[in-house]
């Protein structure tokens, strides 16, 4: 069956009208920055937590938790195992969307507030 021109105009401006609000979603995913940017320091109960988050046209490329708590034995035991999880999961979901570690909440709290930080001078949603 053939077209009329109002149909084929119809999909040209559809398909114009989608290509369009792509290349816009694609501006605001790679307006952020390119680089290292290093989170707050946030003080906890059992010391303070900084994040550095590395980003390439937007996109989280290495998490590194610069300080955390090692002033004890546990807390040495407990931030070595919960500080990569934190970490993985940051490039898992290239967000500050994420979850905390069970037994270790006062240093996920800390990790997240330094990520948000970091992720704000990176311009990173």
């Amino acid at each position: 069956m053939r077209k009329s021109k109002g149909e084929i105009i119809g999909n040209l401006l559809f398909i114009a009208r989608i290509r369009l609000e792509d290349s816009e979603n694609a501006s605001i995913h790679y307006s952020a920055k390119t680089g290292s940017f290093l989170g707050q320091v946030e003080q906890t109960q059992f010391g303070p937590v900084q994040v550095k988050v590395t980003l390439s046209r937007g996109r989280i490329t290495k998490v590194a938790t610069t300080i955390y708590p090692t002033g004890t034995f546990r807390g040495k035991e407990i931030n070595s195992q919960a500080i990569p999880m934190l970490e993985q999961e940051v490039m898992q979901v290239q967000s500050s969307n994420i979850q905390g570690v069970g037994g270790a909440s006062y240093t996920s709290q800390g990790f997240y507030t330094s990520l948000l930080s970091a992720l704000a001078k990176a311009g990173h949603k």
